[in-house]
Formats: structure tokens, sequence, C-alpha cells
């Protein structure tokens, strides 16, 4: 396992309590669309076992033509020990990066794509649509639905409807309306329901989905092969 440490060459504040890290891009160090990695800090390897509680598992909100990867994540006033260590570093201090991978990138089978998500869980989703901006072979087109009670929502600039770039984006600020609007969304039987958020988020997305025809297979989870059976009804490995 290739661990890198990287420096953080810059820190956006997007909301009071959103903070995206731009790391540097180490030269041999690739990904795609939908990727996480094992981000850690300081320490987190150095005795006989790695201290998970400075590790955590996080989406990387940028593509590599950025050159910078990005970890967009909320930090609250009270916080985790990682979180607490982690809104304490500045420009030029060093992170760990490893273990990188994507289980939700871009399908092109020319089906409407629609991105369900949940607060700060649309940092997975900003690489996954700006791919389809940069090349919209093989999607019809892409609806962004994300629910942030705070209303102070993320990546307006790049989650904007564009009907001539065959982008919708809707922004809502309570549960009601949200899974109102899956129902409504789901009125697209042949679609790919991709959905990022808690593990609560998830199966409150899925069940309201399944009741409303969509078959399993049309939803995507950032979810590894192992972890998908206990979410969707049928292990999709052979699906994927």
């Amino acid at each position: 396992m290739q661990i890198y440490w990287v420096k953080i060459n810059k820190i956006i504040e997007e909301t009071p309590e959103v903070r995206t890290y731009l790391l540097a891009c180490p030269q041999d160090f690739t990904w795609e669309e939908g990727s996480h990695t094992h981000f850690a800090l300081e320490g987190f390897n150095a005795g006989d076992k790695p201290n998970r509680s400075l590790i955590r598992h996080m989406s990387i909100s940028t593509l590599p033509h950025e050159n910078a990867i990005g970890i967009t994540t909320r930090i609250r006033e009270q916080c985790s020990e990682f979180k607490t260590i982690l809104k304490n570093l500045t420009v030029g201090d060093e992170v760990a990066i490893f273990k990188t991978h994507s289980n939700v990138p871009l399908k092109r089978e020319g089906k409407n794509i629609y991105l369900l998500s949940s607060g700060v869980g649309l940092a997975t989703f900003r690489p996954l649509l700006l791919d389809f901006l940069n090349r919209a072979d093989n999607v019809n087109q892409i609806h962004s639905l994300n629910i942030d009670s705070s209303k102070q929502f993320l990546f307006t600039d790049v989650f904007a409807s564009a009907p001539d770039k065959k982008v919708t984006s809707q922004f809502v600020d309570n549960r009601e309306e949200y899974y109102e609007e899956v129902k409504n969304l789901a009125a697209d039987k042949d679609g790919l329901y991709y959905v990022v958020g808690s593990d609560e988020f998830l199966v409150q997305n899925i069940k309201v989905l399944l009741e409303q025809g969509i078959k399993a297979e049309q939803i995507m989870l950032d979810k590894h092969e192992q972890q998908l059976a206990e979410f969707l009804p049928l292990h999709l490995s052979n699906e994927r």
C-alpha cells in the first residue's frame, strides 16, 4: 500500500461550517470521478497498528485537470478529535492519502442520471457533473437534488441549472419537499439514481425509490461491493 504525504496548498471556507482542503498532487497519483480516499493526519501510523481515530474515508471533490486533490468536509463547533485537529491545520501542513477508489463513476449508458445527496455529500457528485460538462457522451441529462437544512448550499457555481448543457439542479432545505421531489423524479423508470449521504439517508432514499418501482440495479451507492447487500435487497456484484 502506497501512502502519499501531501501538502495543503489552500483552504477554502465554503460556508461557516464547510471547508475544502486543496492538496498537492503527487506526480503518479491518479483518480477518476466519484473517487474516495483514506485521508489521515500526522501520527496515524506511528504505532504498531494504525490509529483509526486519525483516519477518515473522504470523497475527492475535484478532477485531476484541476491540479488539486480536493477534500470537502463539514466541521462543526463541537466536533471529533479528527475534525478538531483538521480545523487547526494550515497551508503548508501535510496530510496522508491512500487506498483511493471509485464506487460511483459516471455511467455512460445513454440514460438520464439523478444525483441525490444530503449536505456535504454533494462533494462526491461535483466531479461527476464536471466530467459530464467536459464530455456529455452517452448521458442524456443530469438532474441534481440536494437537501441541506442549513440553507447554505454548496458548489452553487457548478450545480446551476443549464438547460442548454442538459443539467438541472435543485436545492431544498426540508425532508418533506426533498422526498416529494424524489418521488417525482422516480417517474423516470429507466433512469440511474445515485445516492450519497449518511446510512440513514441512503436507507430512506432506497425505500422511496423501490416503492416507486425503481429497480435495485438502477440505484448507485458509494459503497464497496460487500457493503451493497446491506442496503439493497439484491447483491448486485454481477450487475456492476
